[in-house]
This record gives C-alpha cells, sequence and structure tokens, in this order.
C-alpha cells in the first residue's frame, strides 16, 4: 500500500541538556498507596547522596498540580535537566509527567518512571524494609538510565481523514453519524443487507419505550441522508493492514466485487450476541415452551388481543428465571465451546426481564408472573421503579441460593420448577407453569478474523479490551483503534450511544491536524554497524514494521535493515538478535540496560 510520509518534529526545548547531567528524583507517596509501605523518605534521602542527582523530593501526590509545579520549578530555575519520577504505574500518569517536562521547556522524553507501587508496595506489604531497599534500588536504575537518555522527537505521520467503523448497530450508526457532525467523512462496514443490528425487531426498547424498529429506522435514515457517510452493506472484512493514520481494509462484497478502504482510524462496532442455552440447560430445546428473553419478547409482541396463547396453547402463567449464561460458577455451570464460563453480570437482563414482566401483565393482567433471580441489579436511573411496578403488579419473587439452579421438569403438558427460596429461609418451592422464560446475557460476537488481523486485546471476558477503564475507557492498545458500544461489554442503548459519542469523538481529535503524533520508542538501525544478516526480520511479529533494503553506506552499497517508525512497536525482539548490536529501541539502548543492570546488582 501506499505509505503517508513518516518524519520527526523536534520539541521546542531549552538547551541545558547539552550541560553536566543535572537530575531530579521525585518519590510520591501515591495517598498511602506507596508511603503506607515504602519508607519514601529514605528513598528520597538516599537518592540525595547517588552521583549527579541534584534535587531528591517526597510528596504526597506528585501527580497534583502542586507536585507538577515542583517539577516545572526545578527545571527552570534550578537547571534541572534529567527527571526520574518514582510513583505508581507509568500507564496513569506518564503523559501527565511528560507535559510538565515540555512546559518547563524541558525534552519530555528526558525522564524516566519507576514504579514503585505495583512492582514495589502493593507486592510486598510485609516486607516494609526489603520494600525500601527494593525502591531505592529499581531509582538508582531509573537514574542510571536517564542519564544515558538522549533527547528524542515524536514522530509524526499524515493522516487519511476518514474513520471505518465496523458495524451498522446502533453504536456503529452513532459513531458515524458523531464522525460526520466533526467534519470528518465515516464509512460503515456491515455485513448484512440493513443498519440496525439488534434494534431490528419487535418490541420496545427501555427506558423511553420507543419501538426498537422505530429507533433503528431514524438512525439509518440520518446515517444514509448524510453527505459524510458511505455504507458498504453484505460486505466481509478479509484483512486489515498499515498503522494510525493510513489503515487499509480489505472488504469483499456479497456479489464477489472487492473493495479497499483507507481510513486514519477504525471504530469497531461489532456488537454482541445472546447467550445461547445448550440442549436441556433449564429445558431448553427439549419443549417449545421454554423460550429465551428475546424469543419471548417476540411471541408477546405478536400475539393477539383476549387470551394470551402460545403454539396453540393458553397461557395462564409464566416464570421467568435470571442470569442464563451470566454468572456462572466453575463446577456448576457447563463451559461453552471455548471451554470457559461466563462470570460476568450482563448487566442489562435484570431490568429488561422485569420489565417485560410488566409489559405481560399490561397486556394480559391475568396471567400469573414468577420471577426467580440471584439478585436482582436494576443498576440505570430510575430502573429500581420496574422493580417496584412488578411488585404492584403480583409478580411474585422466588431468590434462589448463588450456587444452586432451579431445575425445570416435564410431566406430560405440565413444567415444573423446583427451586429453593432465601426469602423464605431456604424453604423447597416447586412452581407449576405453563411456560419458561430465561433471561440470557450478552456474550461477545465471534469477530475472531479482526482480531487476528488486527491484534486486538479482549479480556477475560472475551470482549474487547480498553487500556484503561477511566483515563482511556474506549481506546485499545493499538493506535487509531477504538471502541464502542458491546463489542467492549454489557451495556444498554443510552450506555452505547454514549460510548460510541466517546469513540467517535476520540477518532475525531486524533486526525483533527494534518498528522498524527506517535511515541519515539522505535527501533534504530546503526547502518555502519548493520551486516545485512537478515536476522531481525525474521524476528519481527509485525508486519512491514522491519525489512531489509539495498542502501549506499560511507560510499558503498549494502544491504541495510529498514525500520517503518510507523508500524514498529518498540518490542526489542529485533535488538535481541543483532550480534554486532546493530540496533537499539530508541530511549531502551542496550547500553542503557547494562548500566541499570549494573546499577541493580551493587545494591
Amino acid at each position: 500500500m501506499e505509505e503517508n510520509k513518516i518524519y520527526e518534529k523536534e520539541h521546542t526545548i531549552n538547551e541545558n541538556y547539552r550541560q553536566k547531567p543535572k537530575v531530579a528524583v521525585y518519590v510520591c507517596h501515591c495517598g498511602g498507596n506507596i508511603s503506607d509501605v515504602v519508607d519514601v523518605k529514605k528513598v528520597a534521602e538516599e537518592l540525595s547522596k547517588y552521583h549527579d542527582v541534584a534535587i531528591s523530593r517526597e510528596y504526597a501526590f506528585m501527580c497534583s498540580s502542586t507536585g507538577q509545579d515542583y517539577i516545572v520549578e526545578d527545571i527552570q530555575k534550578n537547571g534541572i535537566n534529567r527527571v526520574v519520577i518514582a510513583a505508581c504505574s507509568p500507564a496513569l500518569h506518564e503523559l501527565t509527567f511528560r507535559g510538565a517536562l515540555q512546559r518547563a521547556g524541558l525534552n519530555p522524553y528526558l525522564y524516566e518512571h519507576v514504579n514503585i507501587r505495583e512492582q514495589v508496595s502493593w507486592v510486598h506489604k510485609n516486607d516494609k524494609e526489603g520494600a525500601t531497599k527494593k525502591a531505592i534500588s529499581l531509582v538508582k536504575a531509573g537514574v542510571e538510565k536517564v542519564l544515558r537518555q538522549d533527547p528524542l522527537n515524536s514522530i509524526r505521520v499524515e493522516a487519511v481523514k476518514t474513520v471505518a467503523v465496523i458495524g451498522g448497530g446502533v453504536s456503529g450508526m452513532r459513531a458515524a453519524l458523531s464522525v460526520a457532525k466533526n467534519g470528518l467523512n465515516a464509512v460503515i462496514i456491515e455485513k448484512s443487507d440493513k443498519l440496525g443490528g439488534k434494534l431490528n425487531r419487535s418490541g420496545n426498547v427501555y427506558p423511553t419505550g420507543e419501538k426498537a424498529i422505530s429507533v433503528a429506522e431514524n438512525l439509518s435514515k440520518e446515517v444514509l441522508s448524510s453527505d459524510k457517510i458511505k455504507v458498504y452493506f453484505n460486505s466481509e472484512i478479509t484483512f486489515v493492514s498499515g498503522y494510525v493514520g493510513n489503515f487499509q481494509i480489505n472488504v469483499k462484497r456479497k456479489n464477489g466485487e472487492y473493495e479497499k478502504i483507507k481510513a486514519g482510524a477504525i471504530i469497531i462496532a461489532t456488537g454482541f450476541d445472546n447467550y445461547k442455552p445448550y440442549e436441556g440447560e433449564y429445558g431448553y430445546g427439549l419443549n417449545k415452551f421454554v423460550l429465551t428473553l428475546p424469543e419471548f419478547i417476540e411471541a408477546l409482541e405478536k400475539s393477539g388481543p383476549g387470551k394470551f396463547n402460545y403454539n396453540g396453547k393458553d397461557i395462564n402463567s409464566v416464570s421467568f428465571i435470571h442470569c442464563v449464561g451470566s454468572r456462572q460458577i466453575d463446577g456448576i455451570d457447563k463451559p461453552g465451546k471455548n471451554g470457559k464460563i461466563n462470570e460476568y453480570c450482563s448487566r442489562v437482563c435484570c431490568t429488561s426481564l422485569i420489565n417485560t414482566a410488566n409489559n405481560l401483565k399490561t397486556k394480559y393482567p391475568d396471567v400469573e408472573v414468577f420471577d426467580i433471580y440471584t439478585d436482582i441489579r436494576t443498576y440505570g436511573m430510575d430502573h429500581e421503579s420496574y422493580y417496584k411496578e412488578a411488585s404492584k403488579n403480583d409478580v411474585i419473587f422466588f431468590r434462589r441460593p448463588l450456587e444452586e439452579r432451579p431445575s425445570v421438569e416435564f410431566d406430560g403438558a405440565k413444567i415444573k420448577i423446583k427451586t429453593k427460596d432465601v426469602l423464605t429461609m431456604n424453604e423447597d418451592m416447586e412452581i407449576e407453569t405453563d411456560m419458561v422464560v430465561l433471561g440470557v446475557g450478552m456474550v461477545p460476537n465471534d469477530i475472531t478474523d479482526l482480531v487476528e488481523y488486527m491484534k486486538l486485546p479482549k479480556s477475560s471476558d472475551g470482549f474487547l479490551q480498553e487500556v484503561h477503564p477511566k483515563l482511556r475507557p474506549v481506546e485499545v492498545a493499538n493506535n487509531g483503534i477504538f471502541i464502542a458500544g458491546t463489542a467492549q461489554g454489557p451495556m444498554d442503548i443510552l450506555e452505547s450511544l454514549q460510548a460510541s459519542n466517546t469513540a467517535a469523538v476520540k477518532a475525531a481529535a486524533l486526525l483533527a491536524s494534518g498528522d498524527i503524533p506517535l511515541d519515539p520508542f522505535v527501533a534504530v538501525v546503526d547502518e555502519d554497524k548493520c551486516t545485512g544478516c537478515e536476522k531481525c526480520p525474521k524476528e519481527c511479529s509485525y508486519s512491514g514494521a522491519l525489512t531489509m533494503i539495498e542502501k549506499e553506506v560511507n560510499g558503498k552499497k549494502k544491504k541495510v535493515a529498514y525500520v517503518n517508525a510507523a508500524l514498529c512497536k518498540g518490542c526489542g525482539a529485533c535488538a535481541a538478535v543483532c550480534e554486532p548490536r546493530a540496533i537499539n529501541v530508541a530511549g531502551w539502548s542496550l547500553d542503557q540496560f547494562d548500566a541499570m543492570v549494573e546499577a541493580i546488582a551493587k545494591e
């Protein structure tokens, strides 16, 4: 594929880094997370005696504005030209501290972050003296590393100002509309022949009570009428390549045509699937009057006036069972095809089930309704009102023990449910009912191919995994790729819409300027040392990141390794196999590692 321009952009910095190194060390209490175990005063005191350390401080919260002000002031007034911060995980506040250095006029990469929370205080709570010694050792290693650090410049890549949205459900449509409103073009890639996803069904959505199909149709009309959104229907993604700012998505259309879509960012809105009970689970598949909740909602919507009739049978009683396919317990519940159980709560099932019970009572007041639950989790705003309404509608609730499952038995035309009831001191209950409705949970859609193409991270529950639930809630570790809605985990429609807007705004902000800044921690080749042995490309896991080219070096043509900085992830696998040490990772050179190891070994 044609590559966008990749270049470095220098930071506006002062020149004091060229002078003799003056390191400042800052040790954070982390509000007791660190200082309750590590003697932070002793760490700061010991580092103050270490060579080339000009200032050593400890403070309650280094990430606070006051903590950052200390750093800025020391750089500007005391000539500090290297910074080491001993605190929590760099995943949380590395960008915060880089920003402080940049505000002070120092190159933001002349800084080393030492994690003494996760790597020290949290794992050595019973050995405070040992934890303190370890912290001192690690911080000294950080000083040795930063002393050998050169100022780095951000890598910049030109960006295609189009966002590709994978999935045309409610999340995908909302994301595309939000992208368009932010002035960018959007492309929706949808595998079916219409937009709307799970909303293309009968029944209402809560909490608004709108018809599901109406919500889908209204959003679909808005999408299809936008001149900034193009929709590919009946399309299957066959490959994804490239990098942030310049992705290429290969798409196969149902009639055999192939398309190549270029995008600067990707939003994954592939949605969810309903848990499918295995044959015999609570009698499912053995009796036509055992339905999943989605199946029952459709049946209720299609039922006529008078008595509730299903499959030629008048239904006088319906029993709902919660947590089918969610909150499963190892050793009690049967694993799925992937060999795993679903331990998570699907979050929306309780409210959806109780809302459906209320709809049933509204339409057919004479039908008896029983509700068998573990815990009722109506977590959304005003969702508790559904439970209160169900109580007023004479829905009878039974709370089963967490580790016991109700049994569903068939005796001719009769269905019997046996369960214990916690509300009556674990009394054994037998419920005779005409119909059983299983409140099935959410499971991730099967997007194995996409996960493989883009090397996407997944949580232990099988959904796509964000970088951080609070700080980067819709971003994955891969630059330029965002997640929206239930591809990330169980959500209701309002939450999905909010997540989609967030992902779209993130993508729009990324592509707003003419280029995209990337961290400079990529492999760098010393062409003089490179022997052209070709070992490093074989070791590289990232397609196109490291190749061999022929180049003139010192007046002679030779084969040398070439790094595509936009594709390189800085993993260091190439450096590990390079015998002449011709490859280093910027900011993590072999010389720096040697010095760090020596500093730790001396302790």
